[in-house]
Formats: C-alpha cells, structure tokens, sequence
C-alpha cells in the first residue's frame, strides 16, 4: 500500500510541476518561435508590374512608437469614391502581395490604402509580437486615414485575408464608423489560428498550452486580445461580406465563416459566399482575381 501510495504522490508531484512550470514554459516558448521575430520576403511585385498604378508613401507610428511603411494606391485621372484598406495576412510577403488587388481597387475608383504589419518587410519592429498586434496596427492605420486632408469625406472600407481579416473584423470593436468589410479566410479571435497551427503540427498536444497561450496573449497586448471579430461586427452599421472556402486547412472554416454565420446568417448586413475548393490562399491567385468583381460590387453597393 505505501509503495501504491507513493507512486501516487509521484505522479500527482509531476502533474503540478507539468501545470505549473514545464506547460506555461513550453506554450510560451512555442508562442515566441512562431510570433518572435521579423518576417521579411523577397520583392513579389514592383509599382511598374501594374501601368497605370500610382502610389505614395507614408510613415505610420504605431503604438511603441514604430513606423508602419504605408503606401496609398490609385490611378490618376479617376473620381474617388472611397478609400478600402487593405490588411495583409500572416507571412508570404505582407502587403506587397496585394498590390494586384489594390490595382484592381484603383481601377474602379478606390483608394488603396496597404500597409506593413509591425515586424514584417519595410516595417519597423524586432518581431511581429503577436496577432493581436495586427488590431493595434490597424486601429493606428485607419485613425491616420481619418485625419489627413487628402482623404477626408470619404468612406472607409476594410478588406483582410486570413491574419487580415480577422483584424479587419476585431478592429471594429474600435471603428464602428467603418463603411463597408470584406474579410476572406479570417478567423474569430487571436488563439484561433495558434490552435489551428498547433493542431497541424503537435496534434492534440496543443490542447493544454492554450490556457496558458491566452493567457501570455492578455499580458502582451491586454483588451487588445480579447477582442473577437463577431464582436466587432456587432459593434457597427457597417455592411459586411464574409468570403471563406471550406476546403481552408490553414484556418478551417468552422473558426470564421461558421461562427459568423450562426451568429448573422439572418442579418440583411450581412453576405456570405463560400466556395468549396480554394482552400486559404486560393484567393491570392490570378484566377480568382477574375472573380474579384464580386468584391467591387460589394463596396459600390455600400455606398449607395
């Protein structure tokens, strides 16, 4: 019995060291590896890919006092209807990878407003910090576009893809007077996609570094980490369309699309498309693009 006995401490012993020091280390560590540090890419397109495509550069201070490289898009010679601006995703080239989009955007009347996250291409910053600071980057973008001269009186609209459009989403929590959203492959809230991640790569081990992953994610950027993008939708007037492909294994649609729609699937503010076989970054490509009016029609009709 006193051998059962001790065994038994044993392993209770080991239970708490696990809970309280080797899982809270560990979640911490895996945090850092993925959000820790810069992410830099090689040039995906130049200006001159696009004849036509003007733009300016701008210098955003963010909330430590880094500078944003901000770049407003258009085309001369076009009546302005509106400035829509755009939220690069996690990885793959920030936003330089939607300057085939804001071409698009300066073609048929918009303002294109991109930017680079903190930590990410010609941005400042150490490290892109967390997903979370994605929604104090956007927050500070879309509070410059509303005080400079150059753009005042028109409407604001916001589109994001995956990273992006759960800030697009979140950000509303602060800027309900956005006019119009588009979010593609977004998620609901910052854990969301760490969890997805976690699950490709240590399956069901992720599980218990999440309360402590929530936890650090509240230290680092405190009511910035609780705001979720349904709440932000609920915040606002705006008109939102909310695009997603059930196929998606980077941020399957159960984490975005579905929440949104059990939420405001009856809510006339709300569109919805989905597709079945684009996956995450299907959106990203010259095909879809072709289909891309849909998100023109979405703005214009906004603001009618």
């Amino acid at each position: 019995m006193s051998r059962i006995r001790r065994s038994l401490k044993f392993f209770v012993v080991f239970v708490l060291m696990a809970v309280l020091f080797v899982l809270p280390v560990l979640s911490i560590a895996t945090y850092e590896s993925v959000f820790g540090h810069r992410y830099e890419y090689e040039t995906v397109y130049n200006v001159e890919d696009f004849p036509g495509l003007m733009r300016t550069s701008y210098d955003v201070t963010s909330d430590k006092g880094q500078k944003l490289a901000a770049y407003n898009y258009y085309r001369e010679g076009q009546d302005i209807k509106g400035i829509v601006i755009i939220a690069h995703g996690f990885g793959g080239g920030g936003q330089e990878l939607f300057m085939p989009f804001a071409d698009i955007f300066a073609q048929n009347g918009y303002y294109a407003f991109a930017y680079d996250a903190t930590g990410y291409d010609q941005s400042e910053g150490g490290s892109m910090k967390g997903l979370a600071q994605g929604v104090i980057d956007l927050d500070r973008i879309i509070s410059f576009v509303e005080s400079r001269e150059e753009f005042s009186g028109l409407p604001v609209m916001l589109f994001g893809h995956s990273w992006g459009g759960y800030c697009v989403g979140a950000v509303l929590n602060l800027h309900p007077e956005v006019t119009a959203v588009c979010a593609l492959s977004g998620f609901n809230e910052s854990p969301d996609l760490f969890l997805s991640w976690g699950r490709n790569m240590v399956g069901p081990a992720i599980y218990p570094m999440m309360p402590y992953v929530t936890v650090y994610d509240k230290i680092k950027f405190g009511e910035f980490a609780s705001y979720t993008a349904s709440d932000g939708f609920a915040a606002t007037d705006a008109l939102i369309l909310i695009i997603h492909s059930a196929d998606d294994d980077v941020v399957p649609i159960r984490y975005g699309y579905d929440i949104y729609y059990e939420r405001f699937g009856d809510d006339p503010r709300f569109t919805f498309v989905r597709y079945a076989d684009l996956g995450h970054n299907g959106f990203l490509t010259e095909a879809y693009r072709e289909e891309f009016s849909q998100v023109i029609t979405f703005f214009d009709d906004a603001l009618l």
